[in-house]
């Protein structure tokens, strides 16, 4: 640690320059009066790094806790600091094009008045989604309110919407579960608690809304004007996010790189669980930016972080990250195809002093650890090759014959306090974790496995890892916190196409309960013209379009898509056409679980 240019200033110049004005009190509720985002708890990172936090993070987490509204370049604003991630604002001929409105609207409505408030009352004049995470839609409401969005130009690239809602619905419980540990919104924001997720702050926690796109980029290359601003885009899916892009405002000299150049390591595969990412694919277009867009930039700014000024700062910068996410890749499967496992790799692979010194290559949000282990992943999945790990017991059947072949529970949490003081907390962890599956009402292993876990924490630079270990040390303290954000609502619904609708009714059905069950129900959507054939046979339920059945199915239904939705939503079958007998859908509906919003991480 002592090696880091902590000498080295500039990131906080850039991340002052520009400064118009801050939101004061940095704090944003909803309608009810409950807070959704208070940036003036992170005041207490104005000073020295304490011997609870890794002084790496700490820095980061002071340059990431700036907020206020920053002007880029003349005619492009940003709004940071007001959620997880940025808020940019381009001004055109008649009002305002907003970039990423945040992941609530609250908190964009925030930073749109802000913003409001230091260039005077712009109407909103386009909307662009740079990519397919929630933190880059999920404030649409708060500037484009309900009945406003007539007109107004919403671009996404090409396959946004599908990606968008695939997300929070086929593993959007486990995610969101997880994302509780990732970011740590539960801890208290203090020293010894949560400073920071690396990539930003926190998440904010309030409504979640989505505005479909109206215009989509299915090309580099592709040139759209917005309220008189021209822009050039450059698809970029399968880095970051499924569905991205980066885009030039030629006319301004500045470059959006969306989230796939930032100021910290990003996720291969981040902690709240994702597809796979492609480190090959990434670096390859983040090359292809450069030279695409080659003497036709002064600035560069994303969706997180602050801006690079300068032609040849962001060269240097686009190439690092360039360079960065090829060599983790490239080494990766050298020492994959080397006979290495991904712990393995992880532990052998280091960055070259060239990056490893570069600030915004540090693993405050992604980690070389995991990110090695991902790149595994993506080429040899969970196998690691030796037969001992093929059918192995699940955790709570392991930890219960580890603990007895180490002697029983006293000798094994005697023997991890050994390796707790010796400094070997990884091991102590491990050991700790094996008495609390194989007995999860020892209040002792709790409680020192959570001491554990902040120690740990408290050392650790990467943001989500900090979160993730203190998060459960407090979950062992105190149990579960079960209040989850909820990312299912109306908006989100409704842009689901209906064989993705139906796809999330599958992954729901309680499959050995329908075991037995043997039916079809027929779904005639009037407002799309087309008919869609359900079949729940050996506890799988399935669906295709057809046209004219040769057989009848046992119910149709004659309705519209919405009216589907509130089928589903349990409001019953007024004004829809049956066709058949209805106790059938009564019998598909009750095979429907709703998912358990808090099951455990840490316990078993």
């Amino acid at each position: 640690m002592t090696d880091l240019p902590f000498e080295d200033t500039r990131d906080f110049e850039n991340a002052d320059r520009g400064f118009v004005g801050a939101l004061v009190p940095a704090v944003v509720k909803d309608a009810g009066g409950r807070t959704v985002w208070d940036n003036d708890a992170y005041g207490f990172l104005k000073a020295e790094c304490p011997d609870t936090a890794n002084p790496s993070l700490w820095r980061q987490a002071q340059l990431a806790s700036k907020q206020g509204l920053y002007e880029v370049t003349e005619g492009i604003y940003q709004v940071r600091g007001l959620d997880l991630s940025n808020m940019t604002l381009v001004e055109g001929e008649h009002g305002v094009i907003v970039i990423d409105p945040l992941i609530s609207a609250e908190t964009a409505a925030a930073a749109l008045a802000l913003y409001r408030q230091h260039r005077g009352d712009r109407p909103v004049t386009g909307l662009i989604y740079t990519h397919s995470h929630g933190d880059h839609f999920g404030g649409a409401r708060g500037v484009l309110p309900r009945g406003t969005e007539e007109g107004v130009p919403i671009l996404a690239p090409a396959g946004f919407l599908e990606h968008a809602v695939a997300e929070n619905v086929y593993a959007g419980n486990a995610m969101t579960r997880r994302a509780v540990f990732m970011y740590g919104d539960r801890l208290p924001k203090a020293p010894d608690g949560q400073i920071g997720a690396g990539l930003g702050m926190t998440t904010s926690t309030g409504t979640i809304t989505l505005i479909p796109p109206t215009v989509d980029i299915i090309r580099t290359g592709q040139e759209e004007t917005v309220d008189g601003v021209r822009i050039v885009f450059q698809l970029t899916p399968g880095t970051e996010a499924p569905a991205e892009m980066n885009f030039l405002f030629p006319d301004r000299q500045a470059l959006c790189l969306a989230e796939n150049a930032t100021h910290n390591m990003h996720n291969i595969l981040t902690l709240r669980g994702a597809v796979v990412r492609d480190a090959r694919i990434w670096s390859r277009y983040l090359d292809e930016a450069i030279e695409l867009f080659d003497g036709r930039y002064d600035v560069a700014f994303a969706s997180h972080h602050w801006p690079t000024w300068g032609h040849d700062d962001v060269v240097a910068f686009l190439s690092e990250q360039r360079d960065l996410y090829a060599y983790v890749h490239d080494q990766t499967l050298r020492l994959l195809n080397d006979g290495l496992t991904g712990p393995e790799i992880a532990e052998e692979l280091r960055l070259p002093p060239a990056l490893e010194n570069s600030w915004h290559a540090r693993g405050y949000y992604g980690s070389l650890s995991h990110n090695t282990k991902a790149v595994y992943q993506r080429y040899l999945g969970w196998f690691d090759g030796n037969a001992a790990h093929l059918w192995e017991h699940p955790p709570v059947e392991s930890a219960k014959r580890y603990v007895d072949a180490m002697g029983g529970p006293e000798q094994t949490l005697a023997k991890a306090r050994g390796y707790a003081d010796a400094g070997d907390l990884r091991f102590a962890a491990t050991l700790l974790n094996h008495l609390v599956f194989a007995d999860s009402g020892d209040t002792e292993a709790k409680q020192t496995l959570a001491g554990v876990y902040d120690k740990l924490g408290h050392g650790a630079e990467n943001g989500p890892w900090r979160n993730f270990y203190l998060t459960s040390a407090m979950e062992l303290r105190h149990g579960e916190n079960a209040a989850l954000l909820d990312a299912a609502n109306p908006e989100m619904a409704v842009a689901l196409t209906t064989e993705m609708l139906l796809d999330s009714i599958a992954v729901r059905i309680d499959g050995p309960r329908a075991w037995d069950e043997d039916l079809t129900v027929d779904l005639a959507l009037t407002d799309e013209g087309r008919r869609h054939r359900l079949t729940l046979h050996n506890g799988a339920l399935t669906h295709r379009a057809v046209t004219e059945p040769r057989t009848p199915a046992g119910l149709t239904l004659t309705l519209t898509k919405p009216q589907l939705l509130g089928v589903l939503a349990g409001k019953g079958l007024d004004g829809i056409t049956t066709t058949g007998d209805p106790a059938l859908l009564a019998r598909l509906l009750s095979y429907v679980t709703k998912p358990d919003p808090g099951f455990p991480i840490v316990t078993p």
